[in-house]
């Protein structure tokens, strides 16, 4: 949780820290949706933590409505991404066939239809 204990700066580095680790640390299958959505969720979380941040620190209006806008959007977007995750089982790349799993026919890449 951002305090004022720490300076500004400091929250902003805790913020880039946590969002790197989270990133470097995403599980990666080689299904591009799937490594783009899990690297975005702490990205995400990054920019909440960052926002809560200068929360803490103006009282400029224009800048805490900003701040607030991407608390809520990031937010959303997060509930959004971990319930694509949840629709989308973990599977291999297209093209590959995981073991112990039958190869398809014919695979239609995903978003033709």
């Amino acid at each position: 949780m951002a305090s004022t204990a720490k300076p500004f700066s400091a929250l902003m580095d805790d913020a880039m820290a946590v969002m790197d680790d989270g990133m470097r640390r995403a599980p990666m299958n080689a299904v591009a949706e799937h490594d783009f959505v899990t690297m975005m969720i702490p990205h995400h979380q990054g920019a909440i933590d960052m926002a809560k941040a200068l929360l803490l620190y103006t009282r400029d209006p224009e800048m805490r409505n900003l701040a607030q806008g991407i608390i809520t959007e990031q937010q959303n977007e997060i509930r959004l991404m971990q319930l694509w995750l949840q629709r989308h089982p973990t599977r291999s790349p297209v093209g590959s066939t995981p073991q112990n799993e039958p190869a398809s026919p014919s695979p239609t890449p995903r978003g033709i239809r």
